[in-house]
């Protein structure tokens, strides 16, 4: 059975090297979000803009760039096709719903991985909705791997905006709730071991965007 980890491609040899006895693998990532509307008024897609931690970027990028130079979009283009091919089976991790009903997405379009002067690397990608919609009372999302073996975390500054939405549409992003005592105790246990399935940290931990329009 497949599980999330293989998400990682090719880094999962180097954080899995290290046999059942090393602590629970983890990247983290850093996101920002773009909610993309129609002409008419309907949300069409969100696109992903997700910066890898160092030690990913790090391992990504080797052997790609020599004397210092950066790797280029068309040098990682094959691991962004990998990475997004992957995605497809656990939801591009992205989760989204509209007055409480799921919301579907296509296959991701307009995707590339880049590295930054900071050497960090960026996967950057777009979900359509299968069917763009009029946003209800709430149409909410949030960006997540229910396994946390991946750790995404909203961008500090401007972490989520709205490209080409009506007048009067806003953003508000809800912080995760507190874990109750026994959640955190597993956390902090959860560096030292793999977690349990069931676990469900990512969405515990996930924010939540509310896009509201009049």
């Amino acid at each position: 059975m497949r599980t999330p980890q293989r998400l990682t491609l090719s880094l999962l040899a180097l954080l899995l090297g290290a046999g059942p006895a090393a602590a629970h693998p983890h990247v983290w990532v850093t996101a920002h979000e773009d909610v993309i509307f129609q002409p008419d008024g309907k949300i069409a897609a969100i696109r992903n803009s997700w910066i890898f931690d160092d030690m990913y970027s790090a391992f990504a990028v080797q052997g790609l760039a020599k004397d210092g130079q950066l790797a280029t979009k068309e040098q990682l283009a094959p691991l962004a096709k990998t990475n997004v091919d992957s995605l497809a089976e656990f939801g591009y991790f992205t989760f989204a719903k509209n007055d409480g009903a799921k919301v579907d997405f296509g296959p991701p379009k307009d995707y590339s991985l880049e590295e930054r002067p900071d050497k960090l690397v960026v996967l950057t990608f777009t979900v359509p909705l299968k069917d763009p919609l009029v946003p209800g009372k709430a149409f909410t999302f949030s960006v997540y791997d229910p396994t946390f073996f991946v750790d995404f975390s909203l961008a500090k500054t401007a972490p989520v905006s709205l490209a080409g939405a009506p007048k009067g549409c806003s953003i508000s992003v809800l912080g995760a709730n507190p874990l109750d005592v026994q959640d955190a105790k597993q956390l902090s246990e959860a560096f030292y071991q793999n977690l349990s399935p069931g676990a469900n940290f990512g969405m515990k931990l996930a924010d939540r965007v509310i896009v509201a329009c009049p």
